[in-house]
């Protein structure tokens, strides 16, 4: 009895773990393949909530939920394209270099640490949830940077040509929120396939017309970068924006409806959602000598060792039992600045990595920093001095040289990313959200 008692236990058990497990798999089935990673339902829901959430937030109608699922699953088929490629070059952000990306997040939003938190919270979002969310958005920021800048070559003469730009139109030229419905093409599109993109853009070049609202078609039927941000690509200057862009919005007027046009990427209708006119003022550029050390972590020096090192080193400093410069030329990583004291010159922070620039613009002259993490390592830095250089020659050209690797920058990545998508495995699972499998 007891023996048969046992075997009725272990089936209703048995039933019960399967039927738990049915359920689990109901609630969060896989809805794409992407390569060797899933898409799941779970994810997908949590990105449709949270651009509903904004869109309420800003007052933006939503297409359809079928249009919306389809947008927000490409974002998330790219997003594990990317995680997976930088897996792959062995890619990581620390949770070093998160806490200073959220603490320089809070900042920027004039809160502390703990407030953010609690507007994470207040947006239905778990802390871990976030954190997992920037620690990703660092690292494809990270990746993008580090694939598509070896693509980008500026010649002397563009520098030249855009420096005359800038002289002409002055430092406060106007500035344009561009708005961009971006219909693909392959790369040898047939008549078919150009008549179908046609017929599209008219249709909504009609919609337009009749008073539809821009943002809530790019998020319906865009196929570029910014497709669930309505298409809106930031206020930029004609010298920041793509080519294709700067050429259509100029002498155009905010509402002006453009396009469409034709690209490599396929055809675009483009609107001026906002623009600031200009407004000529000195330019002063910031510009610091800041004196560091570089510890890079290894296989023998662990993270946390890297850390303590330089917190010596610090309280060495701070007590006058030895100079930053004696520290840096023995210990250094950066053997280019080692060589000098760790002194790197006068230079303006925007030429730095994110991390770095971020802390000598806030040091004030002669305040050792923390230890702080960059991808480079760990540095200890001290800013010597700061100084406002009126925009000289050079740093207009500089200026010139920045404005135009971020407009090839922005051509590019959407470049890189068609391209990553298109030697990859791709099934999407549910039938609704198919385009077609790659």
């Amino acid at each position: 009895m007891n023996q048969r008692c046992k075997l009725l236990l272990m089936a209703a058990g048995l039933s019960l773990l399967s039927f738990t497990g049915q359920a689990a798999q109901e609630l969060d089935k896989t809805v794409a393949q992407v390569n060797n990673d899933v898409v799941l339902e779970s994810q997908l829901n949590a990105l449709v909530a949270q651009v509903r959430q904004n869109a309420r937030a800003a007052g933006q109608p939503l297409p359809d939920e079928q249009r919306l699922r389809k947008q927000a699953l490409e974002r998330l088929i790219l997003e594990s394209l990317q995680l997976q490629l930088a897996e792959r070059l062995g890619l990581r952000i620390t949770d070093t270099q998160l806490e200073q990306a959220l603490n320089n997040i809070a900042k920027g939003e004039g809160k502390t640490p703990e407030q953010l938190r609690a507007s994470a919270a207040a947006n239905g979002q778990s802390w871990a949830t976030f954190r997992e969310q920037i620690r990703n958005d660092i690292l494809m920021s990270e990746l993008a940077r580090n694939q598509v800048r070896r693509r980008i070559n500026i010649s002397d003469q563009e520098i030249k040509q855009v420096v005359q730009m800038i002289q002409e139109q002055g430092q406060g030229s106007a500035r344009y929120r561009v708005g961009n419905i971006l219909l693909p093409l392959p790369g040898n599109p047939s008549s078919d396939q150009l008549q179908q993109a046609n017929s599209q853009a008219r249709q909504l070049l009609a919609e337009l017309k009749q008073g539809a609202d821009f943002r809530k078609l790019a998020i319906a039927s865009s196929a570029g970068p910014k497709a669930l941000e309505g298409g809106d690509w930031g206020m930029m200057s004609l010298g920041e924006m793509p080519s294709l862009f700067s050429e259509a919005v100029r002498n155009h007027a905010k509402g002006d409806i453009i396009g469409p046009i034709r690209s490599g990427a396929g055809l675009h209708i483009l609107t001026i959602l906002d623009m600031e006119g200009s407004q000529q003022q000195a330019v002063q550029a910031l510009e610091v000598r800041a004196r560091h050390i570089l510890i890079k972590p290894s296989v023998i020096l662990s993270e946390e060792k890297a850390q303590v090192m330089l917190n010596d080193f610090a309280r060495s400093i701070r007590n006058g039992n030895a100079t930053m410069a004696q520290l840096a030329e023995q210990y250094s990583d950066d053997t280019g600045s080692a060589v000098n004291g760790g002194d790197l010159g006068w230079a303006s922070p925007e030429l730095y990595v994110s991390s770095f620039r971020d802390t000598v613009t806030q040091l004030q002259p002669g305040e050792l920093s923390k230890p702080f993490r960059s991808e480079h390592g760990w540095h200890l830095v001290r800013v010597e001095e700061k100084r406002l250089q009126d925009a000289t020659e050079q740093a207009t050209e500089q200026r010139a040289y920045q404005l135009i690797f971020n407009r090839r920058f922005n051509e590019e990545v959407q470049t890189w990313l068609d391209e990553l998508k298109d030697q990859a495995y791709i099934r999407i699972v549910d039938n609704q959200l198919s385009n077609g499998d790659s």
